[in-house]
């Protein structure tokens, strides 16, 4: 299932809900956060939004298209154009893997992207084998979409990515954000919302259930000017745990994980 479409930002926010193949239900509601009370957006400029599931390749180079030639990689600074990703599969993250301690500002500081993290959980995880450390019926449950790394918080489903120029301490905004969720089961499970540098919600953005065996689904919002400061991303019903089952797997919850993050240049703030 793919879907693009483009809409006006709304008040708090224009939530993209129950997205099933070959339509995109987009429902007004209050977007409900656990530590953000954020004042009522205004109307603004309209979003691009991308998403699919099942074989989402082709999605997710047209996102990339979107946002822009180059891809900038770690290179540090702001640059005049393009993109930067999150593949979580750098050899210089082999230090961390299958471990809780990944370092939240490792890919601003190390891999200069600029983009850092925060939970309210205990902290992250960039795992090689499918998180099957952490229970072995998860193995089962995710796949890839670039080999062989995914990434989860520990002991929540709710991670914020803030911006920075990339490699300094400099807050940036960017135009979009993207993302590849692993294994979404229940629609609404896994979703993206984005604020400004205020604080104020554009928008929340549900990825559409898995379609295939394969289990990736994608979502992408771009805008037509860089105001996008932070990003909420929920993974799931619930967090990962020993124990803690998969709906799929005859468990209470819909266990997500993600790989690729995908974003606009980060740019200084300027006031």
């Amino acid at each position: 299932m793919q879907e693009r479409t483009r809409f006006p930002r709304q008040a708090r926010a224009a939530r993209i809900l129950g997205t099933t193949v070959g339509a995109i239900t987009i429902v007004l509601a209050a977007a409900c956060s656990d530590y953000d009370d954020a004042p009522l957006a205004p109307a603004g400029p309209e979003a691009t939004v991308i998403t699919a599931s099942g074989d989402i390749a082709a999605k997710v180079t047209e996102f990339r298209a979107l946002l822009g030639e180059p891809s900038n990689g770690g290179t540090a600074g702001q640059q005049a154009s393009g993109r930067r990703e999150v593949a979580w599969d750098g050899s210089a993250a082999n230090p961390f893997n299958n471990r809780n301690d990944f370092p939240a500002d490792f890919f601003n500081t190390v891999a200069k992207n600029g983009i850092v993290f925060t939970t309210p959980g205990t902290g992250f995880r960039n795992d090689s084998l499918k998180f099957s450390e952490v229970d072995a019926s998860y193995a089962a449950e995710f796949n890839t979409f670039s080999p062989t790394k995914i990434f989860a918080p520990i002991g929540s489903n709710v991670t914020d990515a803030l911006f920075r120029v990339a490699g300094s301490p400099t807050p940036a905004v960017v135009t979009g954000f993207g993302i590849v969720f692993t294994d979404v089961d229940v629609a609404n499970s896994a979703k993206i919302e984005l604020f400004d540098e205020d604080g104020r919600s554009l928008g929340v953005y549900a990825a559409p259930v898995r379609s295939d065996a394969a289990g990736l689904s994608f979502v992408g919002v771009s805008f037509d000017e860089a105001i996008v400061a932070r990003v909420r991303i929920t993974t799931g019903t619930g967090a990962l745990g020993t124990g803690v089952k998969d709906v799929s797997a005859g468990g209470a919850l819909d266990l997500v994980v993600m790989d690729n993050l995908i974003f606009g240049e980060p740019q200084a703030l300027t006031n």
